[in-house]
């Protein structure tokens, strides 16, 4: 089996190009490569690339994802997820291919407190929440074979993350003040690139399970709450703190030139149903990204 992966340099692309290997012959493209066009600035070179190597999957792990820069790049936003999208679903839809694709909970409006459904109506706050959901339906138009993988939340050891940042502040404040209203369940990148290996080895045998998923670990925290974790484990780990107290404050404490949504709960039945998966608590996840980070620290 042939497999195409765009995106491979970002968090949840790093960990696909392991999750995917043992899946069949990988080549994994990002924005600079040379010798395929994995630039989705450039949809007619992306699907110049789909059409040069034929393969039998497609995983698109590439995005516009700087949620406020999108506000005053909309153009640039929608070319990345939703045009570039298009180009790949059309190619992939006369090959016969499955493109596995990643949305968002922001293609939701982010209010109550019920977990999202996919049969949910959607209706984004932002600019990136409506390219994102304008890259859904592209795919959903264009491509039989497909699975889109709603998640949120999202993290990984490398590179940067929220954990990483809370820990460097609280090296030096003894007051932080985090966002308490905002509710969602942080998900790893590998746990991601391992459901979504898993479901493409389910697809090639079930073909009638494309559709939409929401793919998130399982439980709820808010930001506070989700710091509050990373310093209790910080300190459990021998690492000293600043920090002696966190403030719980409302979205509108911190301004941004995109709205973020205050309930980003992802309902995960569908996905464990059809897959026979069971999703892990997202405290799992964090403490073992966790231990690792310190680990290379002390």
């Amino acid at each position: 089996m042939n497999i195409l992966l765009f995106g491979k340099s970002g968090q949840v692309g790093w960990e696909l190009q392991r999750a995917l290997a043992p899946l069949g012959n990988l080549t994994a493209l990002d924005f600079n490569s040379t010798d395929f066009c994995g630039d989705f600035t450039k949809p007619e070179g992306v699907a110049e690339t789909v059409r040069r190597l034929r393969p039998d999957v497609i995983v698109n792990a590439a995005a516009h994802t700087a949620v406020d820069k999108a506000e005053s790049e909309p153009d640039l936003a929608y070319l990345l997820n939703a045009q570039s999208v298009e180009a790949i679903a059309r190619e992939a839809q006369k090959l016969g291919a499955w493109v596995v694709h990643y949305s968002t909970d922001y293609v939701f409006p982010g209010d109550g407190e019920t977990p999202w459904k996919e049969t949910d109506a959607t209706g984004p706050l932002n600019v990136y929440g409506e390219t994102k959901l304008a890259g859904e339906q592209a795919l959903q138009q264009h491509c039989d074979k497909h699975l889109i993988l709603r998640t949120s939340w999202v993290y990984a050891g490398k590179g940067n993350n929220f954990a990483k940042t809370m820990l460097n502040l609280a090296k030096t404040r003894d007051t932080l003040s985090i966002i308490s209203d905002q509710y969602g369940a942080p998900t790893g990148a590998e746990l991601l690139a391992d459901c979504t290996a898993h479901a493409i080895r389910t697809a090639l045998v079930k073909p009638d399970i494309a559709g939409l998923y929401h793919l998130v670990a399982s439980g709820i925290t808010t930001w506070a709450d989700y710091a509050e974790l990373v310093f209790a484990k910080a300190r459990e780990a021998g690492i000293e703190l600043a920090v002696q107290e966190v403030k719980k404050v409302p979205t509108s404490a911190y301004p941004t030139p995109a709205r973020r949504p205050n309930n980003s709960r992802l309902s995960t039945e569908k996905f464990q149903s059809t897959f026979n998966l069971q999703l892990p608590q997202w405290q799992a996840g964090v403490e073992r990204m966790l231990a690792e980070l310190f680990t290379a620290a002390l």
